[in-house]
């Protein structure tokens, strides 16, 4: 399994290498948010604020590209079962997502934050473990070497996709020219609910609703 990367201030997931296909990445980007998660549960401060960020930003970067291109997927391949297979997962995912915004609207410095972040790390865990022992096994039966390896570089780009800002009119907004950090500053002082576990584009999109 590729190492996963260390996470920064603005946390990037990890991108594959040259002979990595999808199931190696996904894999590594496991291993990545049980960093993140490892650096929330040990952290203090602003440390603790960033690496919360970094997780949020980095759940809802690789569940939307599961959602959008790994599940479905994994409907359409030989044998019965993978309907409920995929039902059972985008269920986790629902209560994961249920635990993560009570976490978010009550911030880390909330009465009970440390109890509530080692539950959801392991549901998040034992749901990245369902994920690799039902549905990426089922991707390596089934699909050949080489399409997983191009499956690899389009699941990079629907996380770049889901963590930028959408210009379809081509216009100079300069909400489609700011980071993520500053758009999360500006929908804090919004109080717009949800903030933290929004993309870029998201961001951008509510405070647009705001004004």
């Amino acid at each position: 399994m590729p190492r996963a990367a260390k996470p920064t201030k603005a946390a990037k997931p990890t991108t594959p290498g040259p002979q990595d296909d999808v199931v190696d990445l996904l894999l590594a980007q496991h291993a990545q948010i049980e960093e993140l998660f490892l650096l929330v549960a040990g952290g203090t401060g602003d440390a603790r604020r960033d690496a919360f960020d970094d997780l949020v930003s980095m759940l809802a970067v690789h569940e939307t590209a599961e959602e959008e291109l790994i599940h479905p997927l994994v409907r359409t391949l030989p044998g019965a079962g993978g309907e409920d297979l995929v039902g059972d997962r985008l269920e986790e995912e629902r209560q994961a997502k249920e635990m993560l915004n009570t976490l978010i609207d009550g911030g880390v410095d909330a009465d009970g934050f440390d109890t509530a972040i080692l539950l959801l790390r392991d549901a998040v865990l034992q749901h990245a473990r369902h994920e690799e022992r039902y549905e990426f096994t089922r991707l390596r039966q089934h699909i050949a070497a080489d399409r997983l390896r191009g499956l690899a570089d389009a699941f990079l780009e629907v996380e770049s996709a889901a963590g930028e800002p959408s210009t379809p009119d081509g216009g100079s907004d300069p909400l489609d020219d700011a980071t993520r950090d500053e758009l999360y500053e500006m929908a804090k002082e919004a109080d717009i609910h949800g903030r933290s576990s929004m993309n870029k584009r998201e961001l951008a999109d509510a405070i647009r609703e705001e004004a």
